[in-house]
């Protein structure tokens, strides 16, 4: 699954981003692109999960289009 997460912008935002999601999978297989504010997330979980990890930690995310 995809998130659009606007106001990840740099190397240090996408480490924060990572360990949001990692927080509710660890395991999740995550790719973070502060250049195209984007995030690929692989994991059984829920969008769901990582939306509310993400709000938390203070990204908000959208389904990437």
């Amino acid at each position: 699954m995809e998130f659009r997460v606007e106001n990840m912008t740099c190397g240090g935002c996408a480490k924060s981003v990572t360990k949001a999601i990692r927080s509710a999978d660890p395991q999740a297989d995550v790719t973070a692109e502060p250049e195209r504010r984007r995030v690929e997330v692989r994991s059984t979980l829920p969008r769901s999960a990582f939306e509310a990890v993400l709000k938390e930690a203070g990204y908000p995310a959208a389904p990437a289009t």
